[in-house]
């Protein structure tokens, strides 16, 4: 089910909603994660300068559960999945959030 509220606003992003990127990778080490971490941050700061604005905003990785999650702001969800289409990351689930 895909979520349109705007349920945060993003500090620089006008008008942008808040996404959490969800990854489960099974045997995923520190380092993997920090490369695509890497990749993902180093696409958004070339999307925003090429005139789509999406904030990279943290990561968090979880070891135990071989999970991480990230988190954006961007205008749209799908701005979001093309993102990580060109930083070749995969992911498995993409939702609006509210941080608080």
């Amino acid at each position: 089910m895909r979520e349109r509220s705007r349920a945060s606003f993003g500090a620089g992003v006008p008008g942008a909603t808040t996404y959490l990127v969800e990854h489960y990778w099974p045997g995923v080490t520190t380092e993997a994660f920090r490369s695509a971490t890497g990749r993902v941050r180093a696409t958004a700061r070339a999307m925003t300068r090429a005139g789509t604005p999406i904030r990279y905003r943290h990561s968090t990785m979880v070891p135990a559960d071989e999970a991480a999650f990230c988190v954006f702001d961007a205008p749209s969800m799908e701005l979001v999945e093309q993102l990580y289409v060109r930083a070749g990351v995969r992911f498995d689930r993409i939702v609006a959030a509210l941080e608080i």
